[in-house]
């Protein structure tokens, strides 16, 4: 069994413990957290898309996986993957990041919403944590494992895999 670790530039202990918490629930796996300072550099920085890609985040990151974990960065920044305007998250080969860039309501231009801000963030962490784990996109939208194409699919959404997805999760883990 892998450790989750999840490393954070956001001081923010109560949505740091959240996040925990849920990976915790949902994937029966220990977690490890703490606050880093500065997790995206600015070479990532596209400035023609005044964003981060993704991508380039995640790959420099990938030495942190090597030691056992599955490895979730959480940024304030925001962040694209190629083809895509935005990306809520990434992950790839152990490595995860979720922007939180979006999913305050204050981006839309809303007032804050800090428990709403908090699902978010929950429901953004297992998706990518999922991935890590070897779960691809689901079909059934109430699922953490369904694609979000906006914020209104991530509220939409439950926190939780849908039994088709723990099934498949069951399964995975016994050949990790």
């Amino acid at each position: 069994m892998r450790r989750i670790k999840v490393i954070s530039e956001v001081d923010d202990e109560e949505a740091l413990r959240r996040v925990a918490e849920a990976l915790e629930e949902v994937y029966g796996e220990p977690v490890d957290f703490e606050v880093r300072g500065k997790l995206v550099d600015d070479s990532f920085f596209n400035p023609i898309r005044k964003q981060y890609d993704a991508w380039e985040l995640v790959k420099h990151h990938l030495e942190l996986a090597d030691r056992g974990y599955y490895v979730l960065l959480i940024t304030d920044k925001d962040i694209y993957a190629a083809d895509l305007n935005y990306v809520f998250g990434l992950a790839w080969r152990g490595v995860a990041v979720v922007s939180t860039h979006r999913l305050r309501q204050e981006f839309y231009g809303l007032p804050p919403d800090r428990n709403l801000f908090l699902e978010r963030l929950v429901k953004e962490a297992v998706h990518e944590v999922g991935h890590l784990h070897g779960l691809p996109h689901c079909s059934n939208r109430r699922c953490v494992m369904a694609f979000s194409n906006s914020i209104i699919d991530t509220d939409y959404k439950s926190y939780k895999l849908c039994e088709k997805c723990s099934r498949k999760l069951r399964r995975g883990l016994r050949f990790l």
